[in-house]
């Protein structure tokens, strides 16, 4: 009889006890996990911390933007594709036209204020392609100068007043380089893609193509002006033509004095230099004061579920990501400049934070210059960018000249433009 009454009171209980609320998985891919895990563990982290009826796993993260793209063109449909990915800017374009992912633009609408949720035109603008939202930006960078403060006063430059124009960056280099000991003046990071180039292109007031995008433009003045530079960063700045990991060691080594390079990497460089040297940074040398502008690295956060009663679920965490609180954890964490307008005005995410990191000001302040990597259109976008590399490459190792380089890359690209 007793057992009895404990099984019916234990009914009972079970039945008054309130029902838990129903969890939802959300499937998360990110690249480049050298810069991100240790962001996307922490915002994931904060955000399952308030939101305890989410849970946020991630699939194994690709080595480049490039694979992540591909990886999700292959799982385009199928049960392993993620929920959620973190697409390089230069490559939404590619989504776009095939039509994979989800338009934000219907959740977007019914915020009450996006300039409150920090989402500026300009912010917003970055991840639109054919009349859709494809994502939120997540991460946003632009190009910066790194410099080695103690081989800079070595060769006899102020590491307080810096080259603001390449002419100057060449005759500091060309010092630096003369110190001997194993030390070389400058690099360029050039290899890889083509947003090196595009800052150079960019910061001569140049595009890549035509406004139909028929036809190649970078092969005018401005294209042939930006290869003029690289061949001088040789010529001139004595650089040699490295691979971008040895160029790359050679500068956190303290072997390179002036580097040039995403700030996007400032975190890892800052870990990497650790106190062998002062690093330091400032702004890109002024190339076109006017017409110069600079191209916008980075990725945006995009939904793949097409899932209605997960969709919601998706957006709430993408715009947590892309909010305040994510490039609170993104800025100092990595080095990429804010994606979101709030954060950098408000005390509890960014607002102190560059009072107290002069290194990180260098991004921050070149943020209006910003405009989008440019994105090819057409399925040739992946070989179209390695066609532009290898075409840098023979200049860079001096078996082309600026003219013949521009030549031969303006007539490959043309060819792989659709028809």
């Amino acid at each position: 009889m007793k057992r009895r009454l404990l099984l019916a009171a234990a009914l009972l209980a079970g039945l008054a006890a309130p029902a838990r609320a129903e969890t939802t998985e959300i499937m998360v891919h990110y690249p480049m996990p050298g810069f991100f895990k240790s962001v996307m563990d922490q915002i994931s982290g904060e955000y399952m911390r308030l939101h305890p009826d989410v849970k946020i796993t991630f699939t194994s993260p690709s080595p480049t933007y490039e694979d992540g793209l591909q990886l999700m063109l292959r799982q385009a449909g199928t049960a392993e594709m993620p929920d959620v990915s973190f697409i390089g800017l230069n490559r939404l374009r590619v989504l776009a036209e095939r039509n994979i992912g989800t338009d934000l633009t219907p959740f977007l609408k019914k915020e009450a204020s996006l300039d409150a949720l920090g989402f500026s035109e300009g912010l917003l603008n970055l991840a639109r392609f054919g009349g859709k939202q494809m994502g939120l930006a997540f991460a946003t960078s632009n190009p910066i100068f790194y410099y080695n403060a103690d081989l800079v006063r070595k060769a006899g430059g102020d590491p307080e007043n810096m080259p603001k124009t390449w002419d100057e960056v060449f005759k500091l280099s060309a010092k630096i380089q003369a110190l001997g000991d194993g030390v070389t003046g400058m690099s360029f990071r050039w290899q890889g893609d083509d947003w090196m180039f595009s800052a150079l292109l960019f910061g001569h007031g140049g595009t890549m193509l035509t406004p139909d995008e028929k036809k190649v433009a970078f092969n005018g003045p401005e294209g042939l002006a930006a290869l003029k530079l690289l061949d001088r960063m040789v010529k001139e700045g004595k650089m040699p033509a490295l691979s971008s990991d040895a160029a790359l060691q050679g500068f956190t080594a303290g072997k390179i004095g002036l580097t040039f390079w995403t700030t996007g990497a400032l975190r890892s460089t800052i870990n990497g230099v650790g106190t062998k040297f002062e690093l330091r940074t400032t702004a890109m040398p002024v190339i076109d004061a006017q017409k110069g502008r600079l191209p916008t690295g980075g990725n945006a956060a995009v939904m793949f579920t097409t899932d209605p009663k997960r969709q919601q679920a998706v957006y709430e965490f993408v715009k947590f990501a892309a909010g305040p609180y994510g490039a609170s954890v993104v800025v100092p964490g990595t080095g990429y400049v804010p994606n979101n307008a709030l954060a950098p005005k408000d005390d509890r995410y960014l607002g102190k934070f560059y009072a107290e990191n002069p290194l990180f000001r260098a991004g921050l302040n070149q943020m209006d210059k910003m405009i989008p990597w440019y994105s090819f259109p057409g399925n040739n976008g992946v070989k179209v960018t390695q066609t532009m590399v290898d075409n840098l490459a023979l200049l860079v190792e001096q078996k082309a000249t600026p003219e013949e380089t521009l030549k031969t890359m303006a007539s490959e690209v043309q060819k792989l433009l659709p028809r």
